[in-house]
């Protein structure tokens, strides 16, 4: 039967038999991987990966995909987990997970933020995304794409732009372009947060009004003789910072 996309689930296919044999072969999947795809949808992904696969796990919402999945696919195959990636918990299967999926764009940062919660236990991360969040999220510092999103992943993982994806490969068509990126934790953070809420709270706060300068963004967590102390210009704006510099303030503002 066709299946009508729905909006509020953000529901756009890929349709381009090309494109998903070059997302296949950047994700090389090995038949004992333990793998997840977020978002089966209509299989596009799904068919090929089970095929390579000795068994899968995929995570949909949709109640009329679901069973559409589960008439398709052995559940011997493939595992449907029924319900919401969000409130997923990536940590309960077998580590270390592999991570796939075209995420949908409506949800596209919470779910990035929700899957780095779960980073320990993950191998690697391939997602299709809105292509103007990939660019955010591999954005280098003092550029104009670089923000909380760009910091708050390269915080965690080594990012790499994998492949674009045009609208016209999704059914229906989206009003943008996509982009597949590989996320790859790091097996030890290069820069260590002592207390990560505090760091998330810093970066927050300097991108949360991007044209003010960090003596006006930060007042409430550091004075001029802080951003001294900690060799930081106080006039410089969040953009222009590195993912160590956050750190380091981060940790000075968790002794206090």
């Amino acid at each position: 039967m066709r299946h009508i996309p729905r909006k509020r689930f953000g529901q756009h296919f890929l349709a381009d038999e090309s494109i998903v044999g070059a997302i296949i072969a950047g994700i090389a999947p090995q038949p004992r991987d333990v793998m997840v795809e977020i978002g089966p949808g209509l299989g596009a992904l799904t068919r090929p990966l089970a095929q390579k696969l000795n068994h899968l796990h995929v995570i949909e919402i949709d109640r009329e995909l679901i069973a559409r999945l589960q008439t398709e696919f052995p559940s011997a195959r493939v595992t449907v987990h029924a319900g919401d990636a969000l409130e997923f918990d990536f940590s309960a299967l077998d580590a270390p997970l592999r991570v796939v999926g075209n995420l949908p764009y409506n949800i596209s940062t919470p779910l990035l933020f929700h899957l780095a919660h779960h980073a320990a236990a993950v191998r690697d991360i391939h997602v299709m995304l809105q292509k103007e969040v990939v660019e955010r999220m591999i954005a280098p510092p003092s550029t104009s794409d670089y923000g909380r999103l760009s910091v708050m992943l390269q915080y965690r993982f080594t990012l790499e732009r994998v492949l674009d994806v045009p609208a016209a490969a999704f059914s229906p068509v989206p009003k943008v372009e996509s982009a597949v990126v590989r996320l790859t934790p790091f097996s030890q953070l290069p820069y260590l947060a002592r207390d990560e809420a505090v760091f998330g709270k810093i970066v927050t706060a300097a991108f949360s009004q991007r044209r003010k300068i960090l003596r006006n963004a930060l007042r409430g967590y550091f004075d001029g003789a802080d951003f001294e102390r900690l060799g930081v210009d106080a006039g410089l704006r969040a953009q222009d910072l590195a993912v160590a510099d956050f750190v380091r303030m981060a940790n000075s503002a968790a002794r206090t």
